[in-house]
């Protein structure tokens, strides 16, 4: 098989999914991937569940990246291990962040021995920079994270081991391998769960359903979504950017909206009612990155607003897709 290769570790999920999804319609060829080798723990129920993502020069392993003796070798890693359903947080948060660092920390034992000469991109979170203040209105890299003492239980143990798994891939480029960090905020794609915490995801079920589309919140809440095609090519260019100087990039949009408004638009799009109660509490949550350096440093833009973003996202899962 003639290209390059491509190992996603904790491959199973949206990201995964995201990645072989981009690979089927050929989004991955500036990169010349020419074979991917998905790792997780149930990579195999990729086949039964999504056959239409699994071609010929795409490679399955049940493997617990926590546990592995060894893993493929690869031009390019995407480490994504670690779960993002907030309810496996709230039943066993200390659990939940004892197994993100230790398939880092697997990783970075073995990284060390058999990846030495990949570029390898490590899928953190804005989770750790605690909770944004209300007067900013974008997180950059530089930002100096609060306690995550003020976060709920089930974001500050996530929080803080997104936090201690940066270190241990900083420090895996200290030893001279070709690292960096991607500080994941929130996206929209046709294999986002949409029976999880993932509001837009929720809001997507609701309109695929034919139901009115809902939001709970009685706060101001400000969120962004990058489309799943720009988390892929956005991820792929900071692999190639890797160094082990280890920088560290925000992957998210800056189109921040209400969840109020996102619920509108997912409506719109499937002609169905939004229904938004009105704001009775003062609070206001805010998750939204500056991805400046991205667009500086390394010429990153988005290919979709959220209208758009939704319009593609919901004409895919009308065909079955996702």
């Amino acid at each position: 098989m003639s290209g390059r290769s491509l190992l996603l570790i904790g491959g199973s999920g949206f990201f995964g999914k995201s990645f072989l999804d981009a690979h089927r319609r050929g989004l991955l060829a500036p990169w010349s991937i020419g074979r991917i080798f998905v790792v997780a723990r149930s990579a195999s129920t990729l086949r039964r569940d999504h056959p239409q993502l699994i071609g010929s020069d795409v490679t399955l392993a049940d493997i617990d990246a926590a546990r592995a003796e060894e893993l493929p070798q690869a031009d390019f890693v995407v480490h994504a291990a670690s779960t993002t359903d907030a309810r496996r947080y709230a039943e066993d948060p200390q659990g939940e962040k004892a197994n993100i660092l230790a398939a880092v920390e697997n990783y970075v034992r073995i990284a060390q021995r058999d990846h030495s000469s990949s570029r390898i991109v490590y899928a953190s979170s804005g989770a750790v920079y605690g909770q944004q203040p209300a007067g900013l209105a974008e997180l950059p890299e530089d930002f100096t994270p609060g306690d995550t003492g003020e976060l709920v239980d089930t974001k500050r143990d996530y929080a803080e081991a997104k936090r201690l798994s940066e270190e241990l891939i900083a420090g895996l480029g200290s030893a001279g391998v070709s690292t960096a960090v991607a500080r994941c905020f929130a996206f929209v794609g046709a294999y986002l769960p949409r029976d999880q915490h993932f509001a837009i995801g929720n809001f997507l079920a609701d309109g695929v359903a034919g139901r009115p589309v809902r939001v709970q919140a009685r706060k101001a809440v400000y969120r962004s979504y990058m489309h799943a095609d720009d988390l892929v090519r956005w991820l792929m260019t900071l692999a190639e950017a890797a160094s082990p100087a280890c920088p560290i990039y925000n992957v998210g949009s800056d189109e921040a909206v209400t969840v109020g408004g996102a619920a509108a638009i997912v409506a719109a799009r499937f002609g169905v009612p939004a229904e938004v109660p009105p704001i009775t509490d003062p609070a206001v949550d805010r998750y939204i990155p500056s991805i400046a350096r991205a667009r500086a440093e390394l010429g990153l833009e988005l290919s979709h607003d959220l209208a758009s973003a939704v319009d593609d996202v919901a004409s895919r899962l009308e065909i079955g897709l996702g």
